[in-house]
C-alpha cells in the first residue's frame, strides 16, 4: 500500500468539505479521493462514513470502481473499498482488506466501526473464514502487541467473541481467537479459548496455541506439556521442538532445552529454527563466542531461511564489542563524564594522572572542557606515546606533550557520511560490517583522517544523548566506524596481502589509543565475516593482548580491559589467550555494560 497521494495532507475535516463539494458537482472521482484521504486520518469518524455512504448511493453499481485496487494502492482507498464491500453483502472480503490495512499501519483503528463489531456479522461468516481472518490479523501484528497499540485491535477481539458465541465448538476458531487474545495481553482469556478448542478438536495446532497461551499466563509446566502433546500429533514438525526448547530456556532449564534441540537436529541438522536456538542456548550456557560465530556462518550460508531469526542479535546485545562499543576506561574519561554530569562544574581545573592518557582522550578533554589542565608525569614503564611497533603512517605527533593529529583532516563529504552512520551499538559484528559498506567509496586518506579528526556529533537524539552523558563515546563510535570502513577498502585484494589488513595491523601497534581498540575490532569483524582470515586475526589479537598484559606489569594500560573483551569476541582464539582475557575482563564487565545500557536506554527514550 501507499502512504498517501500528496505530501501536503489536509485535515480530515477539510477533506470532507471538499468531498461534499465534489458530490454536489457530480465529480464522484474527486469525492472518492477526498473520502479516502479522510479515512486514512480518521478511520472511525462517523462523518467520514456518512459521506462514504452518500458516495456509494451516487455511484450505484459502479461505486466499487471509485476505489480500485492497484499495484500501489493508497491505504485510505483500501479501507473505503472494504466498507463498500461489507455494505454490498461481502463482509468477508471487506475484512480481508481491513486486515491488510492493519498490517500496513497496526496503530490505526481500521476495524473500529459498527459493522465489524455487530453480533450479527458472526452469523453471516463461516466459522472457518472467521478463523482465517483472525489468523491474518495475528500474522499482521507484533507478538506481543505493544500496549499502546492494543486498542486499535479491540474490534477484532470483539469479532472473535461474537464468532465464538455463534460457533462455540469450532476448534480452529477458538485457537485463532486465543492467538489474538494472547497478543493483546488477554492471557487468561487466551488460555480459556485454547483449552476449549483442544477439547472440541484435539490437534497439533490447537496444542501449540494452548502452549503459547499457557506460557504467556506464566504456567510454564503446563505449557511444556501442551507442546509435548503437539509433538505427539506431528513428530516431524521440528519448529515445536524449538518452541519447547525456548520455553524451557527462558525459565532456566537449559539442559532440558538443549535435549529438545538435539532431538530436532538429529532429525534435520540444517533446520533453521533448531540451529539458531541451539547456538543461542549453548552460548547462554558457557559464553563461548564460537557458538555465535558458527551461527553467523550458518546465517551467511543459508540466506533463504524460512523466516528471520533474532537469536544472534539477542546474544550480542549489550555485550562489549559483540553488540556495542565498550566505554572508555581510565581516570580522564571518568572525569569527562563527571564534567558533563555536573554541567561542566564541580571538578576544579586540573586532573592528575599516573600515566599519559590516550591521545584521543586528551583531544576529547580539550573539546569538552578547554580549560581543564591534565597533569601527566613521565610513565614508569614503556611510554604509551610511542608506537609499540614501527609504523609507516604515524597518526599523532606530540608538541610539548600535547597530541596533535599527524594526518590531514578528511573531506567534508567523508565527515558527513561518517556522522550519518556512526552509532555506539549494532546487532552483531556481521551486521556492523554490512552497515559500513556506506563508507566503501571513501579514500584511504579520508578514512585515516577521520580517526584523528572525528566529526562533531550529529544534531540528533544520538548526538544529544552522547554529548550530555558520555562525550568520549561519540569519538570512540566514530573511530570504530571509520575502521569498519577500512574493511571495505579494496576488498578485491586477498586478505593476506591486502591494504586493509596492513593498515589495520599498523593501527593496533601505533601509540596506545582508542584507535587501537577500534582497529582491533575491525580485524575481529573481518574474522567473523571471512573464515579464511580467522587464524591470522586470532594470532594478531593474541599478540596485542599479550603485549598489553606485559606492559601492565609496570604501568596502567587503560585500554587493557577493552582489549580483553575484543579477544573474547575473536573467532578461533587459542585457549590460553582466552583464559587470560576472561580473567582480565571479568571484574569490570558488569560495571561497563551497565553504564552503556543506561545510556542506550536514554537514547531509545529520546527517539520514541
Amino acid at each position: 500500500m501507499a502512504e498517501g497521494t500528496d505530501d501536503r495532507a489536509l485535515p480530515a475535516s477539510e477533506e470532507l468539505t471538499l468531498a461534499r463539494r465534489a458530490l454536489v458537482d457530480g465529480d464522484l472521482t474527486s469525492a472518492a479521493g477526498h473520502v479516502a484521504a479522510a479515512l486514512a486520518q480518521a478511520p472511525t469518524l462517523p462523518e467520514v462514513h456518512e459521506i462514504l455512504a452518500r458516495l456509494a448511493a451516487a455511484g450505484g453499481e459502479d461505486a466499487l470502481d471509485l476505489f480500485p485496487l492497484q499495484h500501489h494502492t493508497f491505504v485510505g482507498t483500501v479501507v473505503a473499498r472494504a466498507h463498500l464491500l461489507a455494505a454490498a453483502g461481502r463482509p468477508a472480503e471487506g475484512l480481508d482488506l481491513l486486515v491488510a490495512a492493519t498490517g500496513h499501519t497496526p496503530t490505526a483503528d481500521w476495524a473500529g466501526v459498527p459493522w465489524v463489531t455487530a453480533p450479527e456479522l458472526a452469523d453471516r461468516l463461516d466459522p472457518e473464514r472467521s478463523a482465517r481472518i483472525l489468523m491474518q490479523v495475528c500474522a499482521a501484528v507484533p507478538d506481543p502487541v505493544p500496549r499502546p497499540q492494543r486498542a486499535a485491535l479491540a474490534a477484532y477481539l470483539t469479532l472473535a467473541r461474537n464468532a465464538i458465541t455463534v460457533h462455540p465448538g469450532h476448534g480452529l476458531l477458538l485457537g485463532a481467537a486465543s492467538a489474538l487474545a494472547r497478543r493483546v495481553g488477554e492471557a487468561a482469556l487466551a488460555v480459556r479459548w485454547a483449552e476449549r478448542g483442544v477439547r472440541a478438536e484435539p490437534s497439533k495446532i490447537g496444542e501449540v496455541w494452548l502452549g503459547y497461551a499457557l506460557r504467556s499466563a506464566g504456567r510454564v509446566r503446563e505449557a511444556v506439556a501442551a507442546l509435548r502433546r503437539a509433538v505427539g500429533h506431528d513428530p516431524d514438525d521440528l519448529s515445536v521442538y524449538a518452541d519447547i526448547a525456548g520455553t524451557l530456556a527462558d525459565h532456566g532449564r537449559l539442559d532440558e532445552a538443549l535435549s529438545w534441540v538435539d532431538r530436532a537436529l538429529a532429525r534435520d541438522p540444517s533446520f533453521d529454527c533448531a540451529v539458531h536456538t541451539a547456538h543461542r542456548l549453548r552460548f547462554q550456557r558457557d559464553g563461548d563466542v564460537a557458538h555465535l560465530v558458527a551461527l553467523a556462518d550458518f546465517v551467511r550460508d543459508h540466506p533463504d531461511d524460512t523466516h528471520e531469526h533474532g537469536d544472534l542479535a539477542e546474544c550480542c546485545r549489550s555485550r562489549p564489542w559483540l553488540g556495542q562499543v565498550a566505554p572508555a576506561e581510565g581516570v580522564l574519561p571518568e572525569a569527562l563524564r563527571q564534567i558533563v554530569a555536573d554541567d561542566h562544574g564541580g571538578l576544579g581545573s586540573a586532573v592528575l594522572l599516573r600515566t599519559p592518557p590516550p591521545p584521543s582522550a586528551l583531544r576529547t578533554a580539550s573539546w569538552i572542557s578547554p580549560g581543564l589542565r591534565v597533569e601527566v608525569p613521565e610513565p614508569d614503564g614503556p611510554d604509551p606515546r610511542e608506537p609499540r611497533r614501527s609504523t609507516t603512517r604515524p597518526l599523532w605527533r606530540y608538541d610539548d606533550g600535547v597530541p596533535v593529529p599527524a594526518l590531514p583532516a578528511p573531506t567534508p563529504e567523508a565527515a558527513r557520511r561518517l556522522r550519518e552512520l556512526a552509532h555506539p551499538a549494532w546487532q552483531h559484528p556481521p551486521a556492523a560490517y554490512d552497515a559500513a559498506v556506506g563508507l566503501a567509496t571513501l579514500d584511504l586518506a579520508d578514512l585515516l583522517g577521520l580517526l584523528v579528526h572525528p566529526p562533531e556529533p550529529p544534531p540528533t537524539a544520538l548526538g544529544r544523548v552522547l554529548a550530555t552523558q558520555d562525550p568520549s563515546l561519540w569519538i570512540r563510535s566514530a573511530q570504530v566506524w571509520a575502521c569498519l570502513g577500512l574493511l571495505h577498502h579494496n576488498t578485491d585484494e586477498p586478505w593476506a596481502g591486502s591494504t586493509r589488513r596492513r593498515v589495520l595491523r599498523e593501527l593496533i601497534w601505533d601509540v596506545e589509543d582508542w584507535i587501537t581498540e577500534a582497529a582491533l575490532f575491525a580485524l575481529v569483524t573481518a574474522a567473523w565475516v571471512d573464515p579464511g582470515a580467522r587464524p591470522d586475526v586470532a594470532r594478531t589479537v593474541a599478540a596485542r593482548l599479550a603485549d598489553a598484559v606485559e606492559v601492565a606489569q609496570s604501568r596502567q594500560v587503560p585500554i587493557a580491559v577493552s582489549l580483553a573483551h575484543l579477544a573474547l569476541a575473536t573467532p578461533e582464539l587459542d585457549p590460553d589467550t582466552r583464559a587470560v582475557a576472561r580473567a582480565l575482563a571479568g571484574a569490570a564487565q558488569r560495571r561497563r555494560g551497565g553504564r552503556l545500557r543506561r545510556l542506550l536506554r536514554a537514547l531509545r527514550w529520546r527517539r520514541s
